[in-house]
């Protein structure tokens, strides 16, 4: 059976982006050991005491602790294990076998080309594996196949999106990386590259092997340091010319970041363009979920341009978005912009365009020397198609922010009525107003029995007169001291 012949699977509902948390709620002694259903390593252990309740507690906290910083951590919490681990009902599949079966039978229509081996983990998607190829009549020649399921955000009917990503090896730009070959079927999409010995823009930041597991090159890099300021102007100002290009296009993207930068030279080519045409959710969207002002693919772009140039910058990504105050850069032009794109007057106002980055003092006097022209021809139904499917990622994205925000506002509801100080306040009120009830109880019962005893003497004294007995005069009586 051809690639193409594969029957349609639909795609993965799944948002592999969204935070997973864990938290552990109890242990179990079993065997005399004190178990909480994780494989991970443990906080110290002791050999004596080590059913005592309090040292129970204490490894629980620090276990939690643990998870903790797993889960807040972008690339640990994004890893295939992690997800396994917490979640193993969504993520149970074989991902590399599956890959394995849809990249075989693409062999059997397509002989020219071998896998020379897998690229375990190169990547941080889940679900998509890598493989380094060779062409039969060209083995000296290194190619990198890259395969995909659909994603949540897949909104392209099945024969638009097949047309759309065979147009990909169209595409010219001095920019974007090209594209040697590219199929799909119904469930899924493969796509061939050139091998690029010097890695990405991000391998070149941390300094690591392009071949290396995502999670070894850049979990815990030994020596963190940014670039020059020429190449971050430079590299800078050739992504927002690529960005402005595809917005003009109307090609959605969204999927900006420094491992999607291929470094060819002193030139920064854009990778990835068909992640968008399989629905597949950013590598930020975790953050720019939290802003509801960040709400369309272009405002996606300049947000994520705002990390790719802090991570150009100082070497690292920073350390939580919004951010509050920037460390000293090469220039206050790069403060400048990284201010507009990740301040939390940024988050909070809205992004600047691509169009007005391009004029800021960073990039405006860095000068483009390039003889290619960019092409790529997208048919007039196909743009409409896009312009569709554009609006629907739009779309869901607002609906997870609404969600994100009305969620944010219950938990510090909570948090404030269930916070020490409001407890407080809650009691002062109550005591005040047991007070209140009692003193109005009090008045009440008072002027009850004034009532009664002005009704009773007004029925003991008051002397029957006829209309014509006269009224005897008043009478006062001064009592002398004793």
């Amino acid at each position: 059976m051809a690639f193409m012949e594969k029957p349609p699977a639909g795609k993965v509902l799944l948002d592999d982006t969204v935070p997973l948390t864990a938290a552990i709620e109890a242990s179990q002694s079993l065997q005399s050991h004190t178990i909480a259903g994780l494989s991970l390593p443990l906080p110290p252990k002791k050999l004596i005491g080590n059913m005592d309740r309090e040292f129970i507690a204490e490894r629980q906290k620090g276990l939690q602790n643990y998870l903790n910083v797993i889960t807040t951590n972008h690339i640990l919490s994004n890893c295939e294990l992690v997800k396994k681990f917490l979640d193993p009902n969504n993520y149970s599949a074989n991902y590399t076998e599956i890959a394995l079966q849809q990249v075989s039978m693409f062999f059997r229509s397509e002989p020219k080309w071998e896998v020379v081996e897998p690229l375990k983990d190169i990547g941080w998607r889940i679900r998509k594996k890598y493989f380094l190829m060779k062409i039969k009549n060209q083995p000296k020649e290194r190619l990198v196949l890259s395969w995909a399921d659909l994603g949540p955000d897949k909104y392209l009917s099945d024969k638009d999106f097949q047309c759309l990503i065979k147009l990909l090896p169209s595409c010219l730009h001095p920019y974007i990386y090209r594209v040697t070959f590219a199929t799909a079927n119904e469930s899924s999409a493969l796509l061939i590259r050139m091998f690029n010995e010097k890695g990405t823009l991000k391998d070149l930041i941390y300094k690591a092997k392009p071949k290396d597991p995502f999670l070894k090159k850049y979990c815990n890099p030994k020596k963190i340091q940014g670039l020059e300021l020429q190449q971050i102007k430079t590299y800078g100002r050739q992504i927002l010319e690529v960005l402005k290009f595809l917005h003009d296009k109307g090609f959605p993207y969204g999927h900006l970041h420094t491992s999607n930068v291929m470094l060819d030279g002193d030139t920064c080519r854009l990778l990835d363009l068909e992640n968008s045409l399989l629905g597949l959710p950013a590598f930020y969207r975790s953050y720019f979920s939290q802003f509801r002002k960040i709400n369309t693919l272009e405002s996606v772009d300049v947000h994520c341009f705002g990390h790719l140039l802090y991570e150009m910058t100082y070497g690292r990504p920073p350390d939580s978005v919004p951010v509050d105050s920037f460390p000293p850069a090469p220039s206050m032009a790069v403060v400048a912009v990284l201010e507009s794109t990740l301040s939390c007057e940024a988050c909070k106002n809205g992004m600047p365009t691509v169009s007005r980055l391009l004029q800021m003092p960073l990039f405006s006097d860095v000068l483009l020397t390039t003889s290619e022209k960019p092409q790529f021809k997208i048919p007039t139904k196909l743009k409409e198609a896009l312009r569709i499917a554009k609006e629907c990622i739009e779309k869901r994205l607002i609906e997870e922010q609404k969600q994100i925000h009305q969620h944010r506002r219950l938990t510090r509801a909570q948090s404030h009525h269930g916070s020490e100080e409001e407890r407080k306040k809650r009691k002062i009120l109550a005591r005040k107003k047991s007070k209140r009830s009692a003193l109005e109880n009090s008045e009440e019962h008072s002027a009850k029995y004034n009532n009664s005893n002005n009704s009773a003497g007004s029925g003991a004294s008051s002397p029957l007169t006829s209309p014509s007995s006269p009224t005897p005069p008043s009478t006062s009586v001064e009592h002398a001291p004793f």
